[in-house]
């Protein structure tokens, strides 16, 4: 296992952390000390992103807000290299000496851009972040971009990413991202593995290309939730760019249906979701 070592700052809380929901798959979460940026997209609605092969996505959605906005960065997290989730806007704004883990094949797409500190995995194999006491273990979990073989040929390798925060050799808390993936059956060994999952952020939006879904619907992502378990679930990516075809409303739909442990809550642009550490203090 790879471990990264960051430049300790302030005392970190580990009592309560927060999730900032900046826009399609793009959050910032922090905890512990740690910030960590996810799929970064910060294009302006009205503008167009490349998705490859011709196709391009309108932004329907301003996201809530840039880079010039956010506060300094420990790592970001990548999914997988598509535009929708690191954009021109993040190409160009950035810092390119910023830790990026992602899948190898996002890495080496990467590395021509300037951002030469990628660290790939592949499913099930984990990196370490240790931040003065704060450690951070992210794990990649199984996900595909389409049930379709050729397809998903044409969408690149995906990753979905567990975290899990601790404080030396205490385990704090588990959070995962599902990535771009369908429901696949290797999606019920995440639960096997990681039973006390305490939050999912669930990429949803129905995304139609070739004329196949190749994210998962309202009712897929609630159904995702339910094989993994999380102890609440956040739907996001799931209204910002033309291509999604299953909106938020299709997650509530189902989620009101659901028997699942699992509470959903759901974020507007530029809301938090914070949490708190159960037995710890400050």
């Amino acid at each position: 296992m790879t471990v990264l070592r960051l430049e300790d700052g302030e005392a970190a809380d580990f009592s309560r952390g927060e999730v900032y929901f900046i826009g399609n798959a793009t959050t910032l979460i922090r905890f512990g000390g740690f910030t960590i940026l996810t799929d970064p997209a910060f294009m302006h609605a009205g503008t167009h992103t490349d998705l490859g092969h011709g196709i391009w996505a309108r932004r329907e959605v301003e996201p809530a807000c840039q880079v010039a906005d956010l506060p300094p960065i420990d790592l970001v997290l990548l999914s997988h290299f598509h535009g929708d989730h690191f954009d021109a806007a993040a190409a160009r704004d950035l810092d390119q000496d910023l830790p990026v883990i992602s899948t190898a094949d996002a890495v080496a797409k990467l590395q021509p851009l300037g951002f030469s500190q990628g660290y790939p995995l592949r499913t099930w194999q984990s990196h370490q972040v240790q931040k003065g006491q704060a450690r951070l273990e992210v794990t990649a979990m199984p996900a595909r971009h389409s049930a379709d073989d050729a397809v998903a040929a044409l969408l690149m390798p995906v990753n979905g990413h567990l975290l899990e925060f601790g404080r030396g050799d205490q385990q704090l808390y588990r959070l995962y991202i599902t990535g771009d993936t369908m429901l696949i059956d290797e999606l019920a060994d995440i639960r096997t593995s990681y039973p006390d999952i305490d939050l999912g952020l669930i990429h949803a939006g129905g995304t139609t290309l070739f004329m196949t879904v190749v994210t998962m619907t309202g009712e897929q992502a609630v159904r995702a939730a339910e094989i993994t378990g999380p102890r609440t679930a956040i739907p996001i990516h799931y209204n910002d760019y033309s291509v999604f075809m299953s909106g938020l409303d299709d997650v509530k739909a189902a989620a009101a249906k659901s028997a699942a442990d699992t509470e959903f809550r759901y974020l507007a642009h530029g809301a938090t979701y914070p949490f708190t550490i159960r037995g710890t203090d400050d």
